[in-house]
């Protein structure tokens, strides 16, 4: 057993021992492998030396004592060093790949791109699949971004059936050429119709459901250049 001043070590430090035999005289010797300035222990025939005072260890690579070594004297040199878990994210990488499922408690930052990833695709609640990449279509599509959300508004005549509402399908889940709409619907928010919503040049802005309530309290503004219509094409009347 060494003696001196015990060397305690945390769950998060790794540790080697180097030993080598001294020569007669010998005060300069090479830690194979190198070591941390700092993070090194030098025992001398099983007694621990002091740094400053019995060796000097600056360069990383070799230690000098400060007393000549005799010739069998067994030189026991303790480095420390950061203990690192195999296949864990390196600092500074540019690229990394990280395999099986990751879960994150608390914030995750990716500055890069984020490639081979999927996102899960719902509609009304029910799954309609997963995909790398949402692409919208028809004409009646309108992005809003604030901040980290975008809301994506999607009117009628996106695709299948009559183009207007909400198409009705068969039961194979394929389009029919029917569309429902409901009867009715509630303004809850102030909303203003206006270029940051509505397209930048003069739009018509209409909704299909016949019979809009608009809660006391909220206003609903049309904005310069928009017009607004309410049930366009008499649907509440067939």
């Amino acid at each position: 057993m060494s003696i001196g001043r015990p060397i305690s070590l945390t769950s998060n430090v790794a540790s080697k021992t180097i030993s080598a035999t001294a020569t007669a005289s010998q005060t300069l010797f090479t830690v194979t492998g190198g070591y941390r300035i700092n993070q090194l222990a030098v025992f001398r025939n099983g007694i621990r030396l002091v740094d400053g005072t019995d060796y000097t260890a600056r360069d990383g690579s070799s230690v000098t004592l400060l007393s000549p070594a005799t010739e069998g004297d067994v030189l026991e040199f303790q480095i420390f060093d950061d203990f690192r878990v195999a296949d864990a994210i390196v600092s500074a990488e540019s690229d990394q790949t990280i395999y099986g499922n990751v879960s994150v408690n608390g914030n995750l930052t990716i500055t890069g791109t984020v490639t081979g990833s999927t996102i899960g695709i719902q509609s009304a609640g029910s799954v309609v699949g997963t995909a790398k990449t949402l692409n919208f279509v028809g004409t009646g599509n309108t992005f809003l971004v604030r901040g980290d959300t975008i809301d994506v508004s999607i009117s009628g005549g996106g695709g299948g059936g009559a183009g207007i509402g909400t198409v009705i399908k068969y039961q194979d889940q394929t389009d029919s050429p029917f569309s429902y709409i409901n009867i009715e619907t509630t303004v809850s928010q102030n909303i203003t119709f206006d270029t940051t919503n509505s397209g930048t040049d003069p739009s018509v802005i209409f909704s299909i459901i016949p019979n809009i309530i608009v809660e006391n309290g909220i206003g609903v503004t049309v904005g310069a250049g928009k017009t607004l219509v309410i049930d366009v094409l008499q649907i509440g009347d067939i």
